[in-house]
């Protein structure tokens, strides 16, 4: 694997472009971390809010970013191995120097309008993924200038992936699979759950060096046991909980590999489950199933989610759903569409959603199966842990 290359940037710029011609725009500009990324193949080191920055795609000419000087070095280093699509950027300081006046954070709006007027977009039009209030300050020095928001039609360029975008999920989706066996090898009653989910991290960072070196890994991951997991995200009071036998657990692995993120979530019982959780279980892993066997290009978005309720309400469950069936996934955990639940459109081939319906019983715990699946002519599910009982039924002793 590799990070993404510049045949996934021709797709999108491309994409991009034909937006402008039939919006009628001059550029687009980007100020959020996640379109940033999507336009230059550069993952930010910064939060946007505290330290912006704009990336503008010309219709007509070569991209180019404004960055903040925390990211100086980092950019050269990506420049370096050959990651970037942005050949051309200027980087403001966040601190007082000697000779700096001009390019102080402070002149972040002036800066931005000199780049624009420089070529030629003084009284252009262009549409952002937001209009923030930094970037809304540059009318101030280019009064003829117009900034629009374009969020909807931007976030649809993200629906399907690059085939390179895919092969990078599903490298992800392998590690978590590793990952998911050695959570099923660890998980034992009287062990914390945050110690687990620290344990299992390093093995998953010393795996991930074997199998991506001099690449970029992130993690997000985290274990929900006993009644704890009836709150599909946790309690938020998870610090000194440990598992005990006859706990339901709710394992979450989520990798984002080179800007990619994929979700892989199972079930596990901390020894024999009892009957109502075993049918419990049965619910939610029929609902799994009946939501992945609806992605199927040409159905609509919605027939996700209403197949996964139907099974949970037919089992007698519905009172217990807390959340939509999925969401869109890529460059973010959760990403576009968002309105799975409500959303019409046919279904597109190459699109990528996570499958997870739950159930989730007050005082007893929470069930849920999440798979992340590859929309098709028939359903890929790039997520393989294992998610029958017996699999994830876990001894209480080694």
């Amino acid at each position: 694997m590799a990070f993404l290359s510049k045949a996934v940037q021709e797709t999108r710029h491309a994409a991009m472009r034909i937006l402008m011609t039939e919006q009628g725009l001059d550029g687009l500009v980007f100020t959020q971390a996640d379109f940033f990324q999507f336009a230059s193949n550069f993952n930010l080191d910064v939060q946007t809010w505290e330290r912006p920055v704009a990336l503008v795609l010309p219709k007509e000419g070569a991209p180019f970013a404004l960055l903040n000087e925390l990211s100086t070095h980092h950019w050269q280093m990506a420049g370096e191995r050959g990651q970037l699509w942005v050949e051309e950027a200027t980087f403001y300081d966040e601190h007082i120097g000697r000779a700096n006046a001009e390019r102080l954070i402070t002149a972040w709006g002036a800066i931005l309008a000199e780049a624009l007027r420089a070529r030629g977009l003084a009284a252009g039009r262009l549409a952002a993924d937001t209009v923030t209030a930094v970037l809304a300050g540059v009318a101030e020095h280019l009064p003829e200038l117009t900034i629009e928001a374009r969020t909807a039609e931007l976030r649809a360029l993200r629906w399907r992936k690059h085939p390179e975008e895919l092969e990078l999920m599903r490298a992800a989706a392998a590690l978590s699979d590793w990952s998911q066996d050695r959570y099923r090898e660890e998980i034992r009653p009287g062990r914390l759950v945050q110690e687990l989910d620290a344990a299992m991290h390093a093995a998953i960072f010393e795996e991930a060096a074997k199998r991506f070196p001099g690449e970029h890994l992130e993690v997000r991951g985290y274990t929900l046991t006993g009644p704890a997991s009836a709150s599909p995200h946790g309690n938020g009071a998870l610090t000194g909980l440990r598992i005990e036998e006859g706990h339901g657990l709710v394992n979450i692995v989520i990798p984002r590999l080179n800007g990619l993120v994929i979700e892989n979530e199972r079930t596990y019982f901390c020894g024999p489950p009892d009957d109502e959780q075993i049918r419990l279980y049965a619910a939610a892993l029929a609902a799994n199933e009946a939501a992945i066997a609806q992605m199927v290009k040409g159905n609509p978005v919605r027939a996700i989610e209403d197949a996964a309720r139907g099974v949970i309400e037919e089992a007698g469950y519905g009172r217990h759903i807390r959340h939509r069936t999925g969401h869109g996934i890529g460059l973010i955990g959760h990403e576009y569409p968002e309105d799975m639940a409500f959303n019409e459109r046919p279904l597109m081939a190459g699109e990528v959603y996570s499958a997870e319906p739950g159930i989730y019983v007050y005082g007893l715990g929470g069930f849920r199966v999440d798979d992340t699946v590859i929309v098709g002519e028939t359903p890929e599910v790039i997520t393989q842990s294992p998610k029958d009982l017996a699999s994830i039924t876990l001894p209480v002793s080694l």
